[in-house]
């Protein structure tokens, strides 16, 4: 516990000058539950970055590191290094954060802090793979980030039914803690959070049934940003 906090002071104070810029760039994050397709359409957007910007600059990505994580795979076989597996995530999406907002392009994360607290870390609790403790730990380390981080501009939801996620998710090859039958309770979740985030921050997309492409969607968002002031 000590040494976690103090990783939260150290890390707090790395960041505090960052809070001060005047100059920072913006930042798009891609939100909804596991096996949704955050990633694909991340690096769909990627690809159409220069037509979605109108610029020749494109995107600054940054994407989730399951294999990459020190925590992941233990985790998924022992609840125990839920605790670590949560604070080494949101430490690694406000690190990207940071990263992205200094870049000269417009920043895209798929998923991010916000999503892996109010999404991950409170169903994991619900789910008994946090102890309560560990959970309050969660929530101030991801309140004391995003007071020093500003909120991404725009939040793109996605939104599917079940069946989607359930077979997105039966194809994939990394490693998932998040279940298809957590579909429901992680939709409350988020839900609840963008609750309090204006509504004009949000951009909701529904990807039942459309492919990896994302064509439709895509052309959702070029629509979003040619309405947006920056």
């Amino acid at each position: 516990m000590i040494m976690i906090d103090c990783t939260k002071i150290l890390y707090t104070i790395y960041i505090s000058e960052y809070k001060n810029q005047v100059n920072m760039g913006k930042l798009i994050t891609i939100v909804g539950p596991s096996g949704i397709g955050k990633t694909a359409l991340a690096h769909a957007l990627k690809r159409k970055g220069n037509a979605v910007l109108k610029n020749s600059e494109g995107f600054a990505t940054a994407f989730e590191q399951h294999e990459e994580r020190p925590f992941q795979a233990h985790f998924k076989h022992d609840p125990r290094y839920g605790l670590a597996n949560q604070i080494d995530y949101m430490l690694l999406r406000a690190e990207q954060e940071r990263t992205l907002r200094t870049a000269p392009q417009t920043g895209l994360i798929d998923g991010g802090l916000d999503l892996d607290y109010h999404g991950f870390t409170r169903l994991f609790h619900r789910r008994g793979l946090l102890t309560d403790p560990e959970f309050d730990l969660c929530r101030r380390l991801y309140e004391t980030l995003r007071e020093l981080l500003p909120l991404p501009e725009l939040i793109i939801r996605m939104r599917g039914d079940e069946s989607t996620v359930e077979s997105r998710l039966s194809k994939r090859k990394r490693i998932n803690i998040a279940l298809a039958e957590d579909f429901v309770l992680m939709e409350s979740f988020l839900d609840e959070w963008l609750d309090t985030v204006p509504k004009g921050q949000i951009l909701e997309i529904e990807v039942t049934n459309e492919g990896l492409e994302y064509k439709k969607s895509i052309q959702q968002i070029i629509t979003k940003f040619s309405q947006l002031s920056w």
